[in-house]
């Protein structure tokens, strides 16, 4: 959709996905294939190797510097993708949180999540109220800010800067298909995906020497469960089974997500299918 878009408008096709960002993964993130970046241009693809990490804020960055250059040049820049953080981080700016002390961090990342969210309900109770006390990444986040800064990771995301909403207006729709119809296409593209090279392209990546053990990279939908069926901890039925299952609760959380975060004025498409192609690209054209 994006792509016909794109070539309707003269517009450029611009990735807003945490894991297509990465040169290693086309296959396992879904990138666009060679055939498809061919019909229009594309930016943000593939664009960082698997040894560095992106954040949102990075991506951020690069996202509205594409966005100028679209502009400057007389096209549409066309953003798709379903990372809400990058997303949210490019409209509304980001939190001005200064560097992390890179022992408290150390410390932090090294408790049990049980434990770092048991402390978070002491140092910033706030915080462990609104988080999962199984959400690793954002307990361990919320932990290390309020150690490191002395003020709660909240007040630092009141205070973001930097945005585009300000400058850019931005017409956008929300595909939410039919949740069965969902999770059928994702169990089957999954076991394309394993068929179709991505074992090889996970090879090539644990094969690397310069990418950590806990780069982001390495932490994709996917990877874990084909590394461990290469290591022979678990069967190719098992590993797929496990995807499938990682990728069934990630495309839940983004159903909520996009549901309900995003302004009320983006439109949003309930139970989504092919038929209402040309309704959403003459809503976005």
């Amino acid at each position: 959709m994006a792509i016909t878009l794109a070539e309707r408008t003269d517009g450029i096709v611009i990735n807003a996905d945490a894991s297509q960002v990465y040169r290693d993964l086309r296959i396992l993130s879904a990138r666009p294939s060679v055939q498809e970046e061919a019909r229009a241009p594309h930016r943000l693809f593939g664009y960082i190797d698997g040894a560095d990490s992106c954040s949102a804020a990075r991506w951020a960055a690069d996202a509205a510097a594409e966005i100028d250059r679209a502009h400057a040049a007389g096209r549409v820049p066309i953003l798709v993708g379903g990372t809400g953080l990058y997303l949210r981080t490019l409209i509304d700016g980001i939190a001005p949180v200064p560097e992390i002390d890179p022992a408290i961090r150390e410390s932090v990342r090294a408790l049990p999540v049980a434990e770092a969210h048991r402390t978070l309900s002491r140092e910033d109770p706030d915080a462990a109220a609104r988080l999962a006390p199984a959400d690793t990444s954002r307990v361990a986040r919320a932990l290390e800010v309020v150690r490191s800064t002395g003020r709660p990771l909240r007040d630092w995301q009141a205070e973001r800067h930097g945005g585009i909403g300000d400058r850019i207006a931005v017409s956008a729709a929300i595909l939410l298909p039919d949740k069965a119809r969902l999770i059928e296409r994702c169990d089957r593209r999954l076991a394309e995906m394993f068929d179709g090279g991505a074992v090889q392209e996970v090879a090539a990546l644990l094969a690397r020497t310069d990418v950590p053990d806990d780069a982001p990279v390495r932490r994709a939908i996917g990877v874990p469960e084909i590394a461990a069926m290469l290591d022979g901890t678990l069967s190719h039925d098992e590993a797929l089974a496990r995807a499938r299952l990682a990728t069934r609760r990630y495309a839940k959380r983004q159903y909520t997500w996009f549901r309900h975060q995003p302004p009320a004025t983006w439109t949003r498409k309930e139970s989504f299918s092919e038929s209402d192609f040309e309704e959403i690209i003459c809503l976005l054209g």
